[in-house]
């Protein structure tokens, strides 16, 4: 569940790369999701190509799953979103580990936002703003209109086309490869990207964050850009006149009601979430300046104790998480951080004390859950770690680390064939191919009851599907 290292490719255009390279793996795809698609885009196509391509994304590219980040994204998603006329299917938000300053929707209401971005921007407003104007691509259904444009396409081929709209400038390899008649579809047109920025700008106030919103997330994503000297993405490239839309942005909002201009901020859960991702993932010497700077708060000290433990430096880490605990005893975030690092590096009888606290002051926090089932497999309360292992995969299905834990637990309890399906789930969710098929065969073998048989053909339906990706790789 928790996985302390970055991406390993560094920079928008390898990640450019990687994304189209798993995109056109999609062209070789047979049967019902090669099939030509005539008169339009409908929203039952628009929904299988986004479910598709959150699977390609879920088996690629590294994604964050607490959920003190996840449920604050997808909080500021269902903001916008209840801003909005009804819509044919739900936004779903996830959280791409990268450091890129990026974000992206898809048709069928997916939603990826960078780690990068997450940890540079000032406020939930420059986030919500950025959030905003991509979702009103998907809501004016910008890359479905330009797929009608074409008369015929695959449904890979859509797929390509959602990656040139999200990626930018690196999609021109993928222009090359279909040619000059699909290659118009690769990139919004300037009436597209105004018509984003004109939508999302009402779907910022719908929600009731500041307006300025939208220009500070534009202008930290540009600073950010020229002073590091990577490409600026996609929905801001497009087009050179990005000085010009930012400028039009300021002046609709000098036309609003002083009322609308000046709203409260409120920038706690934006502050937390920077806190972790910053310790968990950011430079460290970076970070750690950061925290100095933030002073001796809860949240500060616990990102120092995070930190710390990133570099093998135990005992100060162990020092910084007792004084974040004594800063923040009432702080669910922070026990479960002390409790976790306990857990790992300290005392068994501390951690599951902070831990408890913890859930009792937030009984959804998933990631406590886990660890705390751990402790309680640990020390030979098997019964209650199972239970509370599928209470966290019940929020984190594909999460391939509380499979295998999950598993072991069950196998103590000598249930063999779920043991089994579960560290084949591991296998699957890892895309450790091999894994997956040893423990898919004992799982099979070993199914035995109605019941048993149904759960192992949930199993197979997900494990074809990633197979084709895996075979089309």
């Amino acid at each position: 569940m928790r996985k302390n290292i970055l991406f390993p490719l560094s920079g928008m255009r390898a990640l450019a790369r990687c994304c189209i390279a798993l995109l056109l793996c999609m062209l070789c795809w047979t049967g019902a999701a090669q099939a030509a698609l005539f008169g339009g885009v409908g929203i039952k196509d628009e929904k299988e190509m986004g479910r598709k391509f959150e699977v390609m994304v879920r088996s690629r590219l590294p994604l964050v799953e607490d959920p003190e980040v996840t449920h604050y994204v997808q909080s500021v998603v269902d903001r916008l979103a209840g801003g909005m006329p009804p819509q044919p299917f739900p936004f779903r938000a996830g959280v791409v580990r990268h450091n890129a300053l990026n974000a992206f929707a898809v048709p069928g209401g997916n939603v990826f936002v960078f780690t990068g971005l997450l940890m540079e921007l000032d406020s939930e407003a420059g986030l919500a703003g950025i959030m905003a104007h991509e979702m009103a691509h998907v809501t004016q259904r910008h890359i479905a209109s330009r797929i009608e444009k074409a008369q015929y396409v695959t449904l890979g081929s859509l797929l390509v086309a959602v990656a040139g709209a999200v990626l930018g400038g690196g999609a021109g390899a993928v222009a090359g490869a279909l040619g000059a008649g699909q290659s118009a579809m690769l990139n919004y047109s300037r009436i597209d990207e105004n018509e984003a920025d004109h939508q999302g700008f009402q779907y910022l106030l719908a929600a009731g964050y500041p307006p300025q919103g939208m220009v500070e997330g534009f202008s930290k994503i540009r600073q950010k850009s020229w002073m590091s000297g990577t490409e600026v993405p996609a929905y801001l490239s497009t087009h050179p006149e990005l000085g010009s839309r930012i400028s039009g942005i300021e002046a609709r909002i000098r036309t609003l009601p002083e009322a609308k201009k000046y709203r409260q901020r409120d920038e706690r859960r934006f502050q937390r979430v920077q806190t972790l991702l910053w310790a968990r993932y950011g430079d460290t010497q970076a970070a750690m300046q950061r925290f100095s700077r933030a002073g001796n708060t809860g949240l500060a000290l616990m990102g120092k104790g995070i930190l710390l433990a990133r570099r093998h430096d135990i005992s100060a880490a162990g020092t910084a998480f007792a004084a974040a605990e004594q800063a923040a005893p009432q702080d669910s975030l922070v026990l479960r951080e002390c409790g976790a690092f306990q857990y790992m590096y300290g005392d068994t009888a501390r951690a599951e004390a902070l831990l408890r606290r913890a859930l009792t002051l937030d009984p959804h926090d998933y990631m406590a859950h886990f660890f705390y089932a751990r402790l309680l497999a640990d020390t030979g309360r098997t019964t209650e770690a199972v239970h509370r292992y599928r209470e966290v995969l019940r929020h984190v299905p594909g999460d391939a680390e509380v499979h295998d834990y999950y598993a072991r637990a069950l196998g103590q309890q000598g249930q063999n064939f779920l043991a089994h399906l579960h560290l084949a789930y591991s296998g699957l969710y890892a895309n450790d191919k091999r894994k997956t098929q040893r423990f898919a065969e004992r799982a099979r073998s070993l199914a035995a009851t109605p019941e048993q048989r149904r759960q192992l053909a949930t199993f197979e339906q997900q494990y074809a599907e990633r197979k084709e990706i895996w075979e089309a790789s």
